[in-house]
């Protein structure tokens, strides 16, 4: 993107006296940098110090800004886009862009087209808290302080509970949460996110599903946007799509007189199964034994 400098003289001028000489007066200040500069009239992009200097930014961050910045309007910034361009990968570019939103880089909402999809439009802003055209007046750049107080997170909706919840069961499906992240790296969860959603999973592996069921539930047809809060939507299809209770076999005693034994994975299917003790579910003690 060609962004002109307003202060650029009319014609190009190969040389800033009194910087561009490094030889001239490199003993008079030993180590360091020395800057060898030549004016841009062509393809630049003006970057503040605000930005290249600052603070709390890490590297990457900061990279990512500039890159942006220097962008042409309509160009494609979503996390898939800018890790197919650079090396560091998914989960940090995400990181790298929530930083970029946290000091107003950045911002980013999700707007409904007229064919009713749901998309992310992202805004990048060379001098955060300043709403202007590129014709404005220019304005000495400043840091934009911290917020003292951040707003309160939003809860997460509540989710299923199983009937009968054991460590294992809750480990196994904590695990199960903890593993999303390598199938989409959008599903990266805090610990509390996780201890939150872990009922939810257990509700459905009590219901004879294996943990590849519902991995493959929560994961697939996922919007292609940025997901904002990962952990809200999982608790949503966890209770949404919540399945029923497996059928009452007329083997098995009625549930009133049924002793409870705790869930535990099947040895052979990694099926949920009750069981006094470790082994293999039913079905696959009847195939061992055929």
């Amino acid at each position: 993107m060609d962004t002109e400098n307003p202060s650029a003289p009319p014609r190009a001028q190969s040389r800033i006296a009194g910087k561009n000489h490094p030889h001239q007066n490199a003993h008079a200040r030993p180590g360091g940098v020395i800057h060898d500069n030549t004016r841009h009239t062509t393809r630049f992009t003006v970057i503040g110090n605000h930005l290249a200097q600052h603070p709390e930014l890490s590297g990457l961050a900061i990279g990512l800004a500039v890159y942006i910045q220097s962008l042409p309007t309509g160009a494609r910034v979503d996390i898939k886009t800018l890790a197919a361009r650079f090396p560091e990968g998914p989960t940090r570019i995400a990181a790298a862009l929530r930083e970029l939103e946290t000091h107003g880089y950045l911002r980013r909402t999700r707007e409904r087209t007229p064919g009713g999809r749901i998309v992310t439009r992202t805004v990048s802003c060379n001098q955060p808290g300043h709403h202007g055209t590129a014709a404005d007046t220019p304005r000495t750049p400043t840091r934009r302080p911290a917020p003292d107080k951040r707003p309160p997170r939003k809860l997460l909706p509540a989710v299923p509970r199983p009937a009968y919840s054991s460590p294992t069961l809750l480990q196994t499906s904590t695990d199960l949460l903890a593993g999303l992240r390598r199938h989409d790296p959008r599903l990266l969860l805090s610990t509390t996110d996780a201890e939150h959603l872990a009922p939810g999973v257990a509700a459905w592996l009590e219901r004879d599903l294996t943990p590849t069921a519902v991995q493959h539930a929560l994961t697939t047809d996922l919007p292609p946007e940025d997901l904002r809060r990962p952990a809200a939507l999982l608790a949503h299809r966890l209770t949404a799509q919540l399945p029923p209770l497996p059928p009452y076999r007329p083997s098995e005693p009625p549930v009133a007189m049924a002793v409870r034994h705790p869930l535990r994975n099947c040895d052979g299917c990694d099926r949920a199964f009750r069981s006094p003790e470790p082994g293999k579910c039913g079905d696959c003690r009847t195939l061992t034994h055929h």
